[in-house]
């Protein structure tokens, strides 16, 4: 561990003796490019996932299939319930699982769930109202809510962070937040015309970006798990772009290198104690 500290020092030394990051650096060479354009696209997904529209005008939303606003208010409120849950999922099987699957898998499901509450929207509209097809509205509402915040809500955050070194994570982190929230906003302004305006057949729009959402993770979303820090600029680096099964190992070895690090550091205070006697 200590030998680990030490490594992570030198690194951080090492980039604070480089020139000034800019923005620019971000897109300046390709692995920096490949990186900025999945933390857009992570960020980006994320919100076309749908989780805004449902989460801002789920009383609109679910007027469409009869449900009235008071029983929509109660509903929605578990929703809270069900982030807390889902996130603790994460939390708890992301270093298992992998970055990947969660993504991939996480967009297949709320893909599904999209595709069957709107054919429940078609087929069952305010005029012609079941209560069963209310209530199934409502768990695949709750089943796509659990999903999102196992996947896509917390990994939005957690993998941007990952991708870059500690001289670039800060601009590269604060682009991705700033087309997360410029999404968020058109979601916001778009949602509530387009429930007036086309119906179910809004809820296409959401169908499409996730079925992309999940092949293009499954393309180009490198693995990440049990990485360090410290591999990142050789993942992007020497990994391919298209990376299908991301079975990419690092050549450093960390270990050897933070005992190393730690040797030099050994002998470094043994000459200086020398030297003081």
């Amino acid at each position: 561990m200590v030998a680990e500290f030490h490594l992570i020092q030198a690194q951080i030394a090492e980039e604070h003796s480089q020139k000034k990051v800019t923005y620019i650096d971000l897109v300046r060479t390709w692995p920096n490019l490949r990186r900025m354009i999945l933390v857009t696209m992570i960020q980006a997904e994320c919100q076309m996932t749908g989780i805004s529209a449902i989460q801002y005008f789920a009383p609109q939303i679910f007027q469409q299939i009869g449900i009235p606003t008071s029983t929509t208010l109660l509903l929605t409120a578990v929703n809270a319930i069900i982030a807390f849950a889902g996130t603790s999922t994460c939390i708890m099987v992301i270093d298992s699982i992998g970055r990947r699957p969660l993504e991939i898998w996480g967009a297949a499901i709320m893909t599904v769930t999209f595709i069957i509450n709107a054919i429940i929207i078609k087929v069952f509209p305010a005029s012609n109202p079941s209560t069963g097809a209310h209530w199934a509205f409502v768990v695949l509402t709750w089943i796509f809510n659990y999903v999102f915040f196992v996947t896509s809500g917390p990994l939005s955050w957690a993998i941007p962070a990952e991708l870059f070194g500690t001289a670039m994570r800060t601009k590269g982190v604060s682009v991705g937040a700033m087309v997360s929230f410029a999404f968020n906003t058109m979601i916001g302004q778009v949602t509530p015309i387009a429930i007036a305006s086309i119906g179910w057949k809004y809820y296409v729009i959401f169908i499409i970006c996730n079925a992309i959402n999940g092949l293009f993770f499954w393309a180009f979303l490198p693995e990440t798990k049990g990485l360090n820090l410290e591999d990142m600029d050789e993942l992007f680096r020497d990994s391919p772009t298209f990376v299908p099964g991301s079975k990419w190992k690092p050549s450093s070895h960390l270990e050897l290198d933070a005992e190393r690090i730690a040797q030099e550091e050994a002998l470094k205070g043994n000459a200086e104690h020398i030297e003081n006697i």
